[in-house]
């Protein structure tokens, strides 16, 4: 148990040191790519909560299934949010019948 722990203390130790030193422009893509490996851990919290006849157990892969699933969901909606970023704007309304108003039916402008 104190060698699990230790691994555990020193593993985040590692993870914050490592994502301290990610540039902001990286920081997203990267995430959203691991919040998609992190489909993995959904698999493993559904083993871990079948595989135990024991409640507390049970209970305990629950808890894991429902944090990873909340993991995944929130990466896929910033994924999401970031490529649209990147995405080409749409003409207000406005400024589209302004433009179609402004031109006779042949085409040629007033």
């Amino acid at each position: 148990m104190l060698n699990n722990i230790i691994i555990f203390v020193l593993a985040a130790f590692v993870g914050t040191e490592i994502l301290t030193k990610v540039p902001q422009t990286l920081h997203t893509p990267l995430m959203s790519g691991a919040n998609a490996i992190s489909g993995i851990t959904v698999v493993g919290a559904l083993v871990a909560a079948g595989m135990t006849t024991d409640p507390w157990s049970t209970w305990i892969g629950f808890g894991a299934l429902v944090v990873a699933m909340i993991n995944v969901v929130g990466g896929f909606l910033v994924t999401d949010r970031m490529l649209k970023m990147f995405g080409r704007k749409k003409a207000a309304p406005a400024q589209v019948d302004a433009a179609s108003a402004s031109q006779r039916t042949d085409g040629t402008p007033e």
